[in-house]
């Protein structure tokens, strides 16, 4: 028996903004594929016969581009990521072989050079989880534990953050103290606290430690 060689994938999250993505298919599969991309921001082009209803609702509003036909090698012109969702095995093996770009075709990863991961989204927060493909169900049983670990007050916490990094970039000049600061409103001290007295309380406690550290900085 030859055993088969594993691949050690690079972890890795892509701005698509404005980018194009090539999707070939238009079925349910090709359509959770579609929803979540356009979320990102990608320019979105569908090559199929057929779409669902969604994608033709979503086509209406214009936030698609839709080529009614079969796939073609053109197709991949100028694409910086394509998927195959097509039920066609071998259409979906001419998309790899032809696509000189990222390209993912779906329940196939030996034809893959990228995979997508089981994710949870909360706001800001993005958590990545992959058995390099070998196996899907697994890493769904892991990330929905993470969502219960994880829940909407991360994403509640994560943009107040965002606004607390600003004001300490532009108020703590002192570059020890800015990253003690910035390493404590992310230590699992605040995690604790976060968890375990709720959203406001966290807001209190580091908005009254960065009005300390700004003291400090003018005193």
């Amino acid at each position: 028996m030859i055993k088969k060689k594993t691949v050690v994938y690079y972890p890795v999250f892509l701005n698509l903004e404005k980018k194009k993505v090539v999707v070939c298919g238009g079925g349910h599969v090709a359509e959770r594929k579609i929803s979540f991309l356009l979320k990102t921001g990608a320019e979105v082009t569908v090559i199929s016969p057929k779409i669902t209803r969604r994608l033709e609702k979503i086509k209406s509003q214009k936030r698609l581009k839709h080529i009614c036909r079969g796939y073609r090698r053109s197709d991949m012109k100028d694409a910086f990521l394509v998927i195959a969702a097509t039920d066609n095995i071998s259409v979906n093996e001419r998309v790899a072989q032809d696509a000189q770009c990222l390209v993912n075709v779906v329940d196939a990863p030996d034809f893959c050079n990228f995979i997508v991961p089981s994710t949870v989204n909360r706001g800001l927060l993005k958590l990545a989880i992959s058995t390099s493909g070998v196996s899907p169900a697994l890493a769904k049983t892991i990330r929905i534990e993470l969502e219960d670990q994880y829940g909407v007050e991360f994403s509640k916490f994560l943009e107040f953050l965002q606004n607390i990094r600003a004001k300490a970039m532009k108020f703590i000049n002192d570059r020890k103290k800015r990253r003690q600061f910035l390493e404590y409103i992310g230590s699992r001290v605040m995690v604790d606290i976060l968890r375990q007295k709720g959203v406001m309380e966290a807001k209190k406690v580091i908005t009254l430690l960065l009005k300390k550290y700004i003291r400090k900085e003018y005193n």
